[in-house]
C-alpha cells in the first residue's frame, strides 16, 4: 500500500472527509518527520498546492488532533507545534537554560495517571505534553557556578 493510500485509509476510517488539500497537509506533517508548526506545514503545502490558505491549514490540524492522528505541544519556542501521531506515545523534557528536547515514554506518567483517577475521580489526558526544567548538563554548570560564587 502506498504511503498516500495509507494516509486515506487511516482518515477514512477516523471519519475524516478527504480532500486533496486535505491529504497534502497531511503528507507534509507526516512527512517532515519533526514537530512543525503550522506555517512550516502551510510553507510545505504550498509547494505543491500554492492556494491552500493558512486557515484550512488551521482546520486540518485542529480536526485531526479531535482525532488524535496529531499531536500538538507548546515547546517553548512561541509556535505551538504539532507531529503526526506515533505510534507509540511519547512525552518531551525540555530544558529552559540550553533548549536541548529529550523524548521519554509514558511510563514516567503513569502513577500520576493513575492517582489523579483514583483519589480525585480525574481522567487525565496524559497523550502528549512537555515538561520544561534543567537538563543534566544546565545543572551542572549551574551547580558550578553556584560554588564558584560562594
Amino acid at each position: 500500500m502506498s504511503c498516500d493510500s495509507e494516509i486515506a485509509e487511516t482518515l477514512r476510517r477516523a471519519g475524516f472527509r478527504l480532500t486533496p488539500q486535505r491529504l497534502v497537509i497531511v503528507r507534509a506533517l507526516r512527512h517532515g518527520g519533526r514537530h512543525m508548526s503550522a506555517a512550516e506545514i502551510a510553507e510545505e503545502v504550498h509547494r505543491e498546492h500554492p492556494f491552500v490558505d493558512l486557515s484550512t491549514v488551521y482546520r486540518t490540524l485542529d480536526a485531526l488532533k479531535r482525532m488524535r492522528l496529531v499531536t500538538s505541544t507548546d515547546m517553548g519556542s512561541g509556535d505551538v507545534l504539532f507531529e503526526w501521531s506515533p505510534e507509540a506515545p511519547h512525552h518531551h523534557l525540555i530544558c529552559s537554560a540550553c533548549g536541548r528536547v529529550d523524548e521519554i515514554g509514558p511510563e514516567y506518567f503513569r502513577e500520576l495517571e493513575e492517582r489523579l483517577l483514583q483519589e480525585l475521580g480525574f481522567a487525565a489526558d496524559m497523550h502528549h505534553f512537555a515538561v520544561f526544567g534543567l537538563c543534566r548538563e544546565c545543572r551542572a554548570s549551574a551547580e558550578a557556578s553556584d560554588d564558584d560564587e560562594a
